[in-house]
């Protein structure tokens, strides 16, 4: 169980940091925000790998459910950076 814990921190961690290489531009989020997306996406793209391989568990990371999991992560980050920055500049204003 702990294990298993660890193993999606380190996953959301690796899946994030490559969302955020992969997403154009600047991100200031901070690195609690990129493990929860990339956690977010890991989860994601578990689900979707599983459901498209049925061999596997819907909740089991393959190579199939990375690409997914990045592609999630990747749109997550954008989500995150279009409303952090809207937020931004209307407190700016």
């Amino acid at each position: 169980m702990i294990g298993q814990i660890i193993g999606l921190i380190v996953v959301g961690l690796v899946i994030g940091a490559l969302a955020r290489l992969i997403t154009p531009g600047k991100q200031h989020m901070s690195i609690v925000a990129t493990l929860a997306l990339g956690v977010v996406g890991a989860i994601i793209g578990g689900l979707i790998g599983g459901l498209l391989n049925d061999n596997t568990s819907p909740f089991e990371l393959n190579f199939l459910g990375f690409v997914f999991a990045v592609i999630a992560a990747v749109l997550l980050v954008g989500i995150a950076e279009r409303l952090s920055s809207g937020r931004s500049s209307r407190t700016l204003r």
